[in-house]
C-alpha cells in the first residue's frame, strides 16, 4: 500500500523555520516518527480514527498520547463544553464550576480532602514537590517514573541541559519494584528526603506487597508519598489507583483522561497538607478555565456511567492475547514482546539501534494503524469491527517486518529519517 505524505512533509518544512522541531511536543517529532515514511500533521478526528493533512485515515492508538478515553469529538463532552461556552471561558474572580469539579474528584478519589487545579501534568507534579518541601522542610526527591519536563525532575534524567545542577543535585532515581533499592536511598540520603513520588500503575505492574511497602516506608520515614496518575488516573481505575490497590498516599497528581482531551490537570490530597498551597505559591491565569473542567465533568460522569475502565481492561486483555499469539506464530519474541497492563498494553523491542521500532511504526502506518510502542484505548476502540480490522493488519504489518529483520541487512528496508530516542525511563 503506497501512502502519500506531501502536504505533511511540505508543512513539515515550513514548521521548521518558526517552531522548534517542527512540533510543541518531543512524542510527535520526527525524533520518534520515521519523517518521510509518517504523518507529521493530523487535521481531524472522530471517535478512534483520525486523518492526516494528505487525507490518509488512520485507527489511532496513540490518543494524542493519552488524553483521549471516550473517543474524538465525544458528543456528551462537546455539547457540556458549548454550554459553558455560552457563559464565558476565563473570569475576573472565582467561577463555581470550579467548587463542582473538586467536589467531584474529591467523592471519588478516597484521599482527596482538597484538590487544586492546572493545565498539564507538569503543572501539577512541580506543585506537588513544592508542597511537599514545604511541608516537610526537607528538599530531596525520589523518584521512579516520567515526571514531566519541569527543572526539578528533567534534571534527573539525561535531557538536563539546562538544569543548574544544583538543582538535578536534589533529584535522586531508583528501581520501581525494589525495595532494597529504595531501603538504600533512603539510608543515604536519610532526614532529607521530602518526598518519594512514583506512577503507581502503568507499564511496569506493581509487585504484590509493593505499594504497601512503599508506604510503610515513607511514614516511618517522616517522607510523603506522591502518586504520579497522570496517565493511570481514571484509566486503571476511576478512583485512581488507591481506589484500585487500597493504599492511600498523602497527595495525588491526575491530568490526560480526566477531561477526553481538554487541558486540565489537578493535585488533591490530605487537607492538613493540601493547606500549605496558601502559604507558598502556586496560581496559573488559565487554572480555572472553565471549558475544560465542563469537559471534565462530563467525562467523569460517562466514565462512571458506562464504567470505562472496566471496558478498557477488557478490551485490551483480548489484545494482548490476540497479539501475542501473531507475535508466537511468526518467532518474533526475539524482536518483539507484549507487556504491561491490560489497560495500556505496550510493545517491547528488543533492537537496542531501534531498528525493529522503525520498521514496526512504517508497516502499521502503512496498514492504517497508527500505534507509538503501545496500544492506547479509549471507549470507541470497544467495537468488534474495530478489533478484527486491527488484528488484521497487524498481522499483516508483523510478517513484513519478520521478513525485513530476517534479512542480513534489515537497515535497507528502512524508510524516512531514522528515529532518535529521546530518553527511556519506564523501564
Amino acid at each position: 500500500m503506497t501512502i502519500s505524505f506531501r502536504k505533511s512533509n511540505n508543512l513539515y518544512n515550513k514548521a521548521l523555520n518558526t517552531i522548534p522541531l517542527a512540533t510543541q511536543t518531543f512524542s510527535k517529532s520526527s525524533l520518534q516518527w520515521p519523517l518521510g515514511a509518517s504523518p507529521m500533521f493530523f487535521e481531524k478526528a472522530k471517535g478512534c480514527k483520525i486523518v492526516d493533512v494528505d487525507g490518509n485515515t488512520y485507527i489511532d492508538y496513540l490518543l494524542s498520547l493519552l488524553p483521549i478515553i471516550l473517543g474524538y469529538q465525544d458528543k456528551d463532552v462537546d455539547i457540556a463544553v458549548k454550554e459553558q461556552m455560552k457563559k464565558g471561558v476565563v473570569f475576573s474572580m472565582s467561577h463555581p464550576i470550579e467548587i463542582e469539579l473538586a467536589e467531584k474528584i474529591k467523592s471519588i478519589i478516597p484521599y482527596a480532602e482538597m484538590v487544586r487545579f492546572g493545565k498539564n501534568g507538569s503543572d501539577v507534579l512541580s506543585a506537588a514537590v513544592r508542597l511537599a518541601r514545604a511541608y516537610t522542610k526537607k528538599d530531596i526527591v525520589l523518584v521512579s517514573g516520567y515526571h514531566g519536563w519541569h527543572d526539578w525532575y528533567i534534571g534527573s534524567t539525561s535531557r538536563n541541559m539546562g538544569v543548574p545542577k544544583e538543582v538535578s543535585r536534589l533529584t535522586k532515581t531508583f528501581k520501581y519494584n525494589d525495595i532494597n533499592d529504595l531501603v538504600k536511598k533512603i539510608k543515604k540520603f536519610k532526614n532529607k528526603i521530602c518526598a518519594i513520588i512514583v506512577e503507581p500503575d502503568g507499564i511496569i505492574i506493581p509487585e504484590k506487597h509493593y505499594l504497601k511497602e512503599l508506604k510503610s516506608l515513607c511514614q516511618k520515614s517522616g517522607i510523603l508519598l506522591i502518586f504520579d496518575e497522570i496517565v493511570c488516573g481514571f484509566r486503571t481505575h476511576i478512583g485512581g489507583a488507591s481506589k484500585k490497590f487500597g493504599i492511600m498516599p498523602d497527595l495525588g497528581c491526575f491530568g490526560k483522561s480526566m477531561a477526553n482531551g481538554y487541558p486540565i490537570s489537578a493535585i488533591v490530597g490530605r487537607k492538613k497538607i493540601m493547606r500549605n498551597i496558601e502559604e507558598i505559591f502556586v496560581s496559573g491565569t488559565f487554572a480555572g478555565e472553565t471549558l475544560s473542567m465542563a469537559a471534565a465533568l462530563a467525562t467523569i460522569k460517562k466514565l462512571e456511567i458506562l464504567n470505562v475502565p472496566q471496558k478498557l481492561e477488557e478490551l485490551g486483555s483480548k489484545l494482548i492475547k490476540q497479539t501475542n499469539d501473531i507475535i508466537l506464530r511468526l518467532n518474533l519474541q526475539k524482536y518483539i514482546e507484549m507487556e504491561g497492563n491490560n489497560w495500556w498494553p505496550r510493545f517491547t523491542f528488543k533492537n537496542q539501534s531501534n531498528i525493529t521500532l522503525h520498521l514496526f511504526r512504517q508497516e502499521l502506518i502503512k496498514s492504517g494503524l497508527f500505534i507509538g510502542s503501545s496500544y492506547n484505548l479509549c471507549l470507541k476502540h470497544n467495537n468488534k469491527q474495530i478489533f478484527n480490522s486491527t488484528i488484521s493488519r497487524m498481522k499483516k504489518s508483523l510478517e513484513k517486518v519478520k521478513y525485513f529483520l530476517e534479512t542480513k541487512e534489515p537497515e535497507k528496508f528502512l524508510e524516512g529519517k531514522k528515529l532518535k530516542g529521546v530518553f527511556n525511563v519506564r523501564k
